[in-house]
Formats: C-alpha cells, sequence, structure tokens
C-alpha cells in the first residue's frame, strides 16, 4: 500500500490560496496571490529538495495539475525542482478532464477523487506527494486517506483567502516528526497520522 504526503504552503490564519504567484488562484476576487516568494530561502530549497530525492509519484487535483503545466513543463532553467516534476508519474484526480496528455508522465484518474485515489493507494508502486491541490487534500483528509503532512508555516496572515479546512474536517491526530525553521521564519512542519 501507498502513502499520501501533502506538501502545503500556509500562512499563520490558515490560508492556502495562491502562494506562488499573483495570478495562480484569483477565485472569489483573491488579490493577495504571490504571498510566500518572499520567504524562500536556501533552508527551504534543501528542505524540498530532501523531499524531491526520494522515489515518489505525484497526485494533483485538475486546476492545480493545469497550472503546474504553465510553469515546469515547458522550463528549461536547469532547476533540479522541473527535472523531477517533470520525470515524476502524475496522477491527476478529475470528474471533468478527458484525457492528461497535455503533461508527459501524467495520468488521469476520472471519477471521484475519494474513491480513484483510495484505489490507487491500495495498488504497490511509489508513494504519493500531494504538492497544492486543497479542494482534493480536504476530500482525502476527511476520507482518512492522508498519511503525512508537510506544512510550510508562513509568519503572516491574509484575512482572507481559501484556507486549508474550511468548514468542518473529522478529529484526526498527527505526530510531529520534524520540523526545520528558514532563515525568513517559516516553520516547516512535518507530521504523521497517528
Amino acid at each position: 500500500m501507498r502513502s499520501i504526503s501533502a506538501t502545503m504552503s500556509v500562512t499563520l490564519d490558515g490560508v492556502v490560496q495562491g502562494p506562488g504567484r499573483p495570478d495562480e488562484d484569483t477565485r472569489g476576487e483573491f488579490t493577495l496571490g504571490g504571498w510566500a516568494g518572499q520567504y524562500n530561502d536556501a533552508v527551504m530549497g534543501q528542505e524540498m529538495g530532501k523531499g524531491m530525492s526520494k522515489p515518489g509519484d505525484m497526485l494533483f487535483g485538475h486546476r492545480t495539475w493545469r497550472d503546474f503545466i504553465g510553469v515546469w513543463a515547458d522550463a528549461a532553467d536547469g532547476n533540479p525542482f522541473t527535472t523531477y516534476m517533470n520525470a515524476a508519474t502524475k496522477y491527476v484526480a478529475s470528474r471533468t478532464l478527458k484525457d492528461a496528455d497535455a503533461w508527459p508522465n501524467s495520468i488521469l484518474l476520472s471519477g471521484e477523487a475519494v474513491e480513484t485515489v483510495a484505489a490507487l493507494k491500495a495498488t504497490p508502486g511509489n508513494d504519493l506527494v500531494i504538492i497544492g491541490s486543497a479542494s482534493l487534500i480536504r476530500a482525502l483528509h476527511a476520507a482518512g486517506l492522508i498519511d503525512h503532512y508537510q506544512l510550510l508555516i508562513h509568519p503572516l496572515t491574509l484575512g482572507s483567502g481559501t484556507r486549508l479546512f474550511e468548514g468542518t474536517a473529522p478529529l484526526t491526530e498527527f505526530e510531529l516528526t520534524g520540523s526545520v525553521t528558514t532563515t525568513k521564519g517559516v516553520i516547516i512542519a512535518s507530521y504523521s497520522r497517528r
């Protein structure tokens, strides 16, 4: 059985919307996108590199997958993250996509995400990592399918935007398995389900 890990940048008030760019996710008239960039440093790069040094497959919701295509699929920047993203097997959970041909090594999981991801998790293979895809994470968390979280907790509040857990989330206990503080005050906390 595979494990599922979710990596998310999050503010102190729980916002996960649009960390990378101002135009990344403007749903709900969100105008504060790009909030995480000023906090990048070598410590964060090193910690993210550790995760990408292990064999693993990626899991996306269709919206994040489409966004990542624009950022990573055609990048020829020598960035090791680009190499990892393009080489990884990418599973895309979607009820609306017809195919996943737009980014090589992508496999479409058609239908309800909880059902298709649970079936994938039960198969032998590499562990699965979700980056972004907050709606998918919420659905999988509610179904008890997320095994680990890596939260990059940024030292700011935004006051608006989509939060990691909106509405109710089931009672779930996690154990802190590691933490690192970057030079810019981001706490990278790793949790495993008890």
